[in-house]
């Protein structure tokens, strides 16, 4: 065992010379490699921060949620009432019915949404006026930076207080707390402001029934406030028309006890609202279902992304090949010398093969060194999170060995099958 240890030591030594005396050809040798490392590296880092970013954007919408929004009905289905106002949309009445209907509702937050201008002072900005339930933070997973949420109290009271979104708070209240300030709705409706929420990640429009949101901008008030004082009754008017829809609740998010019950859950409620709703007005949102799909996309990504990279890889390990068969007709006289004094052709092998994995080695962990640190790099000039996980790099290094090796055993098995006599007459 020792002689065997000291005879592979002794071969290693012997390979590492040999390429040494070749700095530069070695170096273009193992450029394929390199960059294929790298590649592999750097591209999974990109598709699992971009990956995780959407994740975690489904997540914020609750895995255990069904989320049901108001949509307004096509044309042909577009009833107006004698007064020409179009109503369309959820009912606090579909809310009573899911509540008695359906056992694994653990709770319900409705909300009502208009876009409008805020303003304090001499400084406005677009707004989010969303009228909602003390349940809605707890479900929508929204966390205060300061004071408090809308509460019982607020809702029973119908008053005029909000909490406010942070990118709001920052644009209208520049050097100074919200807190206890005033904020101006549609020049008209002034709110006290008693909560800012901490910042959240904007909703890229994850799924048919659900628009983009940035929650940073919104201006939180009581539901009942909101009936109150905004009503049901949204009116436009421009100089040639006059347009009014009546909509009770945007959105209703429902939180079911146990995730394995979601998805039911949601068929049972579309089945519950088809009875009372005969025009085509809401649609069905399940983030666990657009999280499964997610992960699934990213998947099939990270294979195609390692799959392309990959062909780097095969292009080093060409490059090996070549090089190596090269270097055996360089050395043919040396392996005849080595023939001489005793060595098999399972020594001139191995001395190949050896030479050959430290070559695919020194490739491999330069590729994994300029893979590790570019995604750091690229973080920081994008902006964008990259996620290097353990196994990207580990398959990278792997796979990369592996194709030296098999690039490596052809021009290894024709240095050891070389006549020693023909060999010895190239000196």
């Amino acid at each position: 065992m020792f002689q065997r240890t000291s005879k592979l030591i002794a071969m290693t030594r012997m390979a590492l010379r040999s390429l040494l005396l070749h700095k530069l050809r070695s170096l273009l040798t193992i450029s394929g490699l390199v960059i294929g490392v790298a590649s592999v590296i750097i591209m999974l880092a990109i598709a699992e921060g971009a990956g995780r970013d959407a994740q975690r954007e489904i997540e914020s919408l609750g895995i255990n949620n069904v989320i049901v929004r108001s949509i307004k009905p096509s044309q042909e289905n577009n009833n107006q009432s004698d007064e020409g106002i179009l109503e369309y949309g959820l009912t606090f009445n579909d809310i009573r019915r899911i509540k008695e209907t359906l056992n694994t509702v653990d709770a319900i937050a409705a909300f009502r949404e208009f876009i409008y201008e805020a303003r304090y002072k001499d400084q406005s900005a677009e707004a989010r006026l969303v009228g909602v339930p003390p349940e809605f933070a707890d479900i929508n997973q929204l966390k205060l930076a300061s004071g408090r949420f809308i509460d019982q109290h607020d809702l029973q009271l119908v008053n005029n207080v909000c909490v406010i979104g942070s990118k709001l708070a920052r644009k209208l209240f520049k050097f100074e707390s919200p807190l206890g300030k005033s904020v101006e709705i549609a020049q008209r409706h002034r709110f006290r402001i008693v909560g800012v929420t901490e910042p959240k990640m904007s909703s890229a429009g994850a799924g048919s029934s659900l628009s983009a949101q940035d929650f940073n901008k919104d201006v939180y008030i009581p539901l009942t406030t909101d009936q109150r004082r905004i009503g049901d009754i949204l009116i436009s008017r421009s100089e040639s028309s006059f347009k009014a829809e009546k909509v009770q609740i945007s959105q209703l998010t429902i939180r079911v006890k146990n995730s394995g019950q979601v998805k039911a859950t949601a068929k049972a409620v579309e089945g519950l609202l088809a009875t009372t709703h005969d025009k085509e007005d809401f649609q069905i949102t399940i983030p666990l279902d657009l999280l499964e799909k997610e992960k699934a996309t990213q998947r099939i990504f990270n294979f195609l992304l390692g799959s392309i990279a990959a062909i780097s890889l095969l292009v080093g390990g060409i490059g090996i090949m070549n090089i190596m068969l090269a270097t055996v007709s360089e050395r043919t006289g040396e392996i005849g010398i080595h023939r001489a004094l005793g060595a098999t052709q399972r020594d001139i092998t191995l001395q190949f093969l050896i030479e050959t994995l430290v070559l695919s080695a020194s490739g491999a962990l330069m590729g994994a060194a300029i893979g590790l640190s570019a995604p750091i790099v690229i973080s920081i000039v994008t902006g964008r999170e990259t996620i290097v996980t353990f196994w990207g790099p580990m398959i990278a290094v792997l796979v990369a060995l592996f194709t030296g090796l098999i690039f490596g055993i052809y021009p290894a098995r024709r240095a050891a099958k070389l006549d020693p006599i023909e060999a010895l007459r190239k000196l």
